[in-house]
């Protein structure tokens, strides 16, 4: 998934997060609704001053919008974990941690693991 995609889907999620629709997200940092979809679907990037704005709005600095490793697909966010999990292979404490994390994660989704 291209950075213009990513960038436009944590904006999107942060904004339904913050309980806005795209019209008063739009009209709060001054461009038009069409912009914003534009933004959000990955057609367009935004400029830096909408950056400045959105992320003023959205109470999120530009480093952690930018942070978008993990929206990537699922099936690349498995690569990935597979990747992580190999690296940890001589560091049983790190695995360990992971291990619990991901457990934890999995017993508040109320997903059984056999």
């Amino acid at each position: 998934m291209s950075i213009k995609k990513l960038i436009g889907k944590k904006i999107k999620k942060l904004r339904i997060a913050h309980g806005m629709t795209q019209e008063e997200l739009s009209e709060k940092i001054d461009i038009s609704q069409r912009a914003l979809s534009s933004i959000e679907t990955g057609v367009n990037f935004l400029s830096a001053d909408t950056l400045d704005k959105i992320t003023k709005e959205l109470k999120i600095s530009v480093s952690d919008l930018f942070y978008v490793e993990h929206l990537q697909e699922p099936d690349v966010l498995i690569i990935e974990l597979e990747n992580i999990i190999r690296r940890l292979k001589h560091n049983p404490i790190k695995l360990q941690e992971v291990y619990k994390i991901v457990k934890v994660i999995l017993s508040e989704e109320k997903i059984k693991i056999d």
